[in-house]
């Protein structure tokens, strides 16, 4: 896809800019604020509640960095809304919120997060939101469902794979080595027909992100970039990075 400069123009915060020890969370509005004040893009992630909205949070359940306890999928997005955060006075929020708070100021990142059980929702919520935002935005995920997904219901917005070389920590137990070895080589690029690809900075240089930028001419970003070494690795074989913990 042409025209895609935007993505890696601009360092991209990590679920914001947020700053646990100043009282600035993960995926909250604060953090959006900080990310837009410092001029920097912005990622964050995306939960499907149990009425279908794209709320805006990482873990799949309560209870890190909120009160209470229980899956989000099995609750209401109004409910969630009203969940007290640990450490802040900020409030989850939907999709909608967040594009209405940030109003085309920053580059949005947008990250669906997946169980691989070939759910459909988020992804058509994000796209049923999105229709409605004409700031600079894209949507990614571990998951080819969701990006073929993506790909399906609006070919035009820009769609990223976020991938790794290993798939060896627990959150991949569920996966089958045939899945392993598509996500790590890419082999699912057919049917997903990414724009971009996000990779750990931890597994670069790799082969198939490599390809895909220099051969495809596709944006490369580095995750999660968060020292001295991982800014360098970042530098020398991506387009541009989602760091946190600093400032670039």
């Amino acid at each position: 896809m042409p025209g895609l400069d935007w993505i890696t123009a601009r360092p991209i915060a990590h679920r914001g800019l947020h700053d646990a020890a100043a009282g600035v969370i993960e995926n909250t509005p604060s953090a959006v604020r900080a990310a837009i004040a410092a001029d920097y893009g912005i990622e964050v992630d995306l939960q499907i509640s149990a009425d279908g909205e794209a709320m805006v949070h990482h873990d799949d359940a309560l209870g890190r960095l909120t009160d209470g306890s229980g899956r989000l999928a099995d609750m209401q997005a109004a409910d969630l809304k009203a969940v007290a955060f640990k450490a802040t006075r900020d409030r989850m929020m939907t999709l909608g919120e967040l594009c209405d708070l940030v109003a085309g100021r920053a580059t949005l990142l947008l990250e669906l997060k997946s169980h691989f059980d070939r759910d459909r929702r988020l992804a058509a919520r994000v796209v049923e939101v999105l229709t409605k935002y004409a700031g600079p935005v894209a949507a990614m995920s571990f998951d080819p469902d969701h990006v073929a997904a993506l790909h399906a219901l609006a070919p035009g917005l820009p769609r990223g794979i976020v991938a790794e070389r290993r798939y060896s920590d627990g959150e991949w137990r569920r996966l089958t080595p045939a899945q392993r070895r598509s996500l790590k080589w890419m082999l699912h690029a057919g049917r997903t027909r990414p724009h971009f690809v996000a990779y750990a900075v931890k597994d670069l240089p790799a082969v198939a992100p490599l390809i895909a930028r220099w051969l495809l001419g596709m944006p490369l970003l580095a995750w999660t970039v968060r020292s001295e070494q991982d800014r360098k690795r970042a530098a020398r074989w991506a387009g541009q990075m989602i760091f946190e913990g600093f400032r670039p």
